[in-house]
């Protein structure tokens, strides 16, 4: 029964299908470890700070802004705070 398929040799054929297979294969490997080594790491924002969620760090005058003009805060509330963020950007 040996050599009963083309004399035990693939021929053309399987050599292509191999290549083909195996390059699948390997890049499949070689796209599952940089993804995995995407997921694992770390992300920094300009200051160089970490950032594990990815999300844009925004600035807290921004905030406090925003806060004021939705009515969550007065003027003299707004002016003390403001001057307290200003104090610590020192």
């Amino acid at each position: 029964m040996m050599g009963w398929y083309n004399n035990a040799d693939m021929g053309a054929g399987g050599w292509i299908a191999m290549i083909v297979v195996m390059s699948l294969f390997w890049g499949a490997v070689i796209f599952a470890g940089v993804m995995l080594f995407r997921g694992t790491s770390t992300r920094r924002d300009s200051r160089g700070s970490e950032r594990i969620d990815g999300a844009t760090p925004r600035d807290p005058l921004d905030i406090l802004g925003e806060r004021f003009a939705r009515g969550e805060l007065d003027a003299e509330e707004y002016e003390a705070r403001k001057a307290v963020l200003l104090q610590s950007r020192r």
